[in-house]
């Protein structure tokens, strides 16, 4: 997954993969003999305690994470991973600030599920940090998660958090893979060439933290094994035949408080439905990001937008091909909606908000003056600040 020189084809089939090929990767056993550090294996996946991690050499029990979530099973479970006392004083923390967010009138939205439906505290992390910093250091002292994170990002990354809170009744996620190409819509995911399909998934660590014991009523992580193994995957995770195959074959762990999962970002999965009469599922999603998803030179991307936007006027009145506009678009404005806060810029009915292309394709579109340019520019970057 993580090797990025150019195959026979540069470019995926938007018709392919079938679904022969998801059974293939998917339909196979986990030898326990190939991961010596596992405790044991569950429903094919690799459980660890976390209380022998610590005497394990460092370098080959990382190289052993590294070949289960690339060529593995894509997930592993580290039980007790966290303290129940730092997990209760974090829990604690997270009720206050959705107490505060829901008394504000907030509805945060869910990228793969209805708004609403479940509690979602967005930016976690610096939450976290501001509401309770010893309650931050405490949490993030965690040595299993810095062993892990370092172990797929190297030894600096980016961590951000989202707690997710599932009520009895909450409905599944839809089966999905995740962020980057996960969040790139079915029309552009062929634009992206088969090189960079295989490059997401190494660019991201995704992980959840069980802040309450998590019995399967209650609707844990639905994972499918090894599917994170499929070429062209993130083409295809939409397709009724995906979503059915997912249904009758995804498993589900049970957890404890404290426990803690980890999985390749291409691997399909999404929340479970929460059929509990009376369990509030409460997880801290962690997506730990590479340190080098950035450019080197820091751009003043508004300013530059609003210098060059009187000559996409003109160049478009002018009669100049749409293709050559987008291309000075895409070189003058940022092209990515992410990062944001999703407080205020929230992906409610899509999978991103509007980047500052989208925003200046729409108002040559429109035909928007340069004074109507600056105020939809300026009222997005209001929305994306922390």
């Amino acid at each position: 997954m993580t090797d990025v020189r150019a195959p026979a084809s540069p470019w995926l089939d938007g018709s392919a993969p079938g679904l022969a090929e998801l059974r293939r990767v998917a339909e196979r056993e986990t030898d326990p003999r190939s991961y010596p550090h596992a405790a044991q294996v569950r429903d094919n996946i690799l459980v660890y305690r976390a209380t022998d991690l610590a005497d394990a050499d460092r370098r080959l029990l990382q190289g052993e994470l590294i070949r289960a979530l690339t060529d593995g099973p894509g997930v592993v479970v580290f039980t007790g991973a966290f303290e129940p006392a730092v997990v209760d004083a974090a829990s604690a923390a997270f009720d206050t600030l959705i107490t505060v967010q829901r008394g504000s009138g907030g509805t945060a939205g869910d990228h793969f599920g209805s708004a609403g439906a479940n509690d979602r505290l967005w930016n976690a992390a610096q939450k976290l940090a501001l509401q309770a910093p010893e309650v931050y250091a405490e949490y993030y002292a965690n040595d299993a998660l810095a062993l892990i994170c370092q172990a797929w990002l190297g030894p600096r990354y980016q961590v951000t958090a989202q707690v997710n809170v599932v009520n009895p009744g909450g409905a599944a996620q839809v089966p999905h893979r995740d962020y980057h190409l996960g969040f790139v819509t079915p029309a552009q995911l062929a634009d992206y060439p088969a090189h960079v399909h295989r490059l997401s998934p190494a660019l991201t660590l995704q992980g959840a933290v069980a802040h309450t014991a998590m019995p399967v009523e209650s609707g844990p992580t639905m994972l499918l094994p090894y599917s994170q193994l499929v070429e062209g995957g993130y083409l295809a995770f939409h397709r009724p035949e995906f979503i059915d195959y997912f249904a009758s074959h995804h498993v589900q762990i049970p957890l404890q408080k404290g426990d803690a999962v980890f999985f390749n970002p291409a691997l399909y999965h999404g929340a479970g439905a929460n059929t509990s009469a009376d369990i509030r599922r409460m997880a801290n999603l962690l997506q730990v990001s590479s340190p080098f998803g950035r450019a080197m030179e820091a751009l003043d991307h508004t300013a530059m937008v609003r210098a060059v936007y009187p000559a996409l006027r003109a160049m478009r009145a002018a009669g100049r091909a749409p293709a050559e506009l987008l291309n000075v678009v895409v070189a003058a404005a940022d092209g990515y909606p992410f990062p944001t806060n999703l407080d205020n810029d929230q992906p409610i009915g899509s999978l991103a908000p509007p980047s500052q292309v989208d925003v200046v394709l729409a108002a040559l579109a429109d035909d928007l003056t340069p004074d109507a340019l600056d105020v939809a520019l300026r009222d997005q970057n209001e929305r994306r600040i922390p």
